[in-house]
């Protein structure tokens, strides 16, 4: 199901979305914004599962970061 909205953004951002699909990385605007709200979903509800691990474990030490780190390509 989809849902039409109206959004008012940044010069910038409606041509970093133009250029996105003139180079093929995206069919339409409304596809790359949809894409780019998708992904801000995601990294919200992964920040709020790592919220729960440390409310529940404690932070973590420098070598499970660095482990992380490593596996992420960060």
């Amino acid at each position: 199901m989809r849902s039409r909205v109206t959004v008012t953004v940044d010069e910038a951002a409606v041509h970093a979305a133009e250029k996105a699909v003139a180079a093929g990385h995206a069919p339409s605007v409304s596809a790359w914004v949809a894409s780019a709200m998708t992904e801000r979903a995601r990294r919200e509800s992964l920040a709020d599962v790592l919220a729960e691990i440390r409310a529940e474990l404690g932070p973590a030490s420098d070598e499970e970061t660095a482990w992380a780190r490593s596996v992420l390509g960060l």
